[in-house]
């Protein structure tokens, strides 16, 4: 069996702690002693980008909430024209110098892109600061409507929070959020709030069993 070797941790202001580290070739980050990303588990985070792009073709502006191992932006990266615009909100300061550093490797150092802006902070405050402002909006933060690690990002998947995003879009703009499991309750807010919305199941690796879902809200022309 191999050995886990933790290479950093910090902790945030309330008091979370976040541990990188590795095992073997795979990469971890755990928050509170919990697996909350892996790098041997990304390909639905890749589809995440790959399904809300394909309904925006040629978007120019991305907002991508949470950073983590790089692998979403990284698949933002590669479905956008040159001159667009990504800006990745990322409220964990240690996740940024980490994908600058111990893990930049993995999703092909898309912190270096120049198309890419990073804001380390709340992702609704980005979302709330314009209206009608980005083609799509991915959000892969905690586990998805149902939070792990900041009890703070429930507010980003609550009524206020999904009316936000649906103003920060563009007309026939989407809405794409990643998530550990189903919620129809979430589904039913996306709706209420002006969405049509599609769910979709995706492997959570090739290979694997295990499944992930995808909610992807578009705002009518």
């Amino acid at each position: 069996m191999l050995e886990t070797k933790t290479i950093e941790s910090a902790t945030t202001a309330d008091g979370t702690e976040f541990v990188l580290a590795q095992r073997g070739s795979e990469w971890l980050v755990r928050v509170g002693g919990k697996m909350l990303m892996s790098s041997r588990m990304h390909d639905s985070e890749e589809e995440l980008a790959a399904r809300a792009l394909e309904r925006v073709p040629q978007a120019r502006a991305v907002l991508v909430g949470g950073l983590g191992l790089g692998y979403t932006l990284r698949a933002v990266l590669d479905r956008v024209p040159a001159d667009s615009r990504v800006m990745v909100a990322e409220l964990v300061p240690a996740i940024v110098d980490w994908n600058r550093t111990h893990v930049s490797a993995l999703a092909g150092s898309p912190l270096s892109d120049t198309r890419v802006e990073v804001e380390v902070g709340d992702v609704l405050h980005a979302v709330r600061r314009e209206e009608q402002a980005f083609d799509c909006i991915l959000l892969d933060v905690d586990n998805g409507p149902v939070g792990l690690s900041q009890a703070s990002n429930q507010r980003l998947y609550g009524p206020r929070g999904v009316s936000a995003c649906l103003k920060a879009l563009r007309p026939g703009g989407v809405l794409a959020v990643w998530s550990a499991g189903p919620s129809e309750r979430f589904e039913k807010q996306l709706a209420s709030v002006g969405f049509q919305v599609e769910v979709v199941r995706v492997l959570a690796r090739k290979g694997s069993r295990g499944q992930h879902v995808l909610f992807l809200g578009q705002r009518r022309r």
